[in-house]
């Protein structure tokens, strides 16, 4: 088959179902990597956290979809990445399964299935495009299937803490407060 070079990326020429499936892809990744991040970084509370969260979930399952897609128009070279989309979409659902039902612990495995999809997510990115990219493909075939995850785990355990402390959920108080109230006269 053929390939075409975009932006320094080799896409391959599979025919117009490959490229169509891919353009959604590309797309739907996106989201996922944006929307993953705020609800990663979000208050978890109503509001940023829960609405990101669930077009991160819609993104991912379109991003699965089309890996489906993908994964079947080219087995030999993909079947890797078929792979890996099954456990990001799986543990994103699990995620979203103890948010849900919620049953005791259920904000650690929350936690844990939410950032082990984005971990997922971010690792077959970067298997499949981390030797085209700039830096990235001066490393080691291996980084690529660790660095995300050993980037994300300690990232998960600290925001399990922050949780745990209360930190995450807490409102945010305006610049220059300290919390120490106000002094009267």
């Amino acid at each position: 088959m053929l390939a075409d070079d975009v932006l320094g990326v080799t896409i391959p020429d599979a025919g117009p179902v490959f490229a169509t499936a891919l353009a959604i892809h590309i797309g739907a990744g996106l989201t996922c990597v944006i929307t993953g991040a705020l609800a990663a970084t979000a208050r978890k509370r109503p509001g940023r956290h829960p609405a990101a969260g669930r077009v991160y979930l819609w993104g991912l399952a379109v991003v699965f979809a089309t890996a489906t897609v993908l994964s079947v128009k080219r087995w030999r070279q993909d079947a890797h990445l078929f792979a890996i989309g099954l456990v990001a979409f799986t543990l994103g659902l699990f995620g979203w399964q103890m948010r849900r039902r919620r049953p005791a612990g259920w904000p650690r495995w929350h936690a844990i299935g939410m950032g082990g999809s984005y971990i997922a997510l971010l690792t077959a990115f970067y298997v499949d495009n981390g030797p085209q990219l700039p830096l990235w493909k001066l490393l080691p075939t291996w980084a690529f299937w660790i660095l995300p995850t050993v980037i994300g785990v300690p990232l998960i355990r600290s925001a399990l803490r922050r949780y745990r402390r209360g930190v995450s959920t807490q409102p945010r108080r305006p610049a220059g407060r300290t919390g120490a109230g106000t002094l009267s006269s």
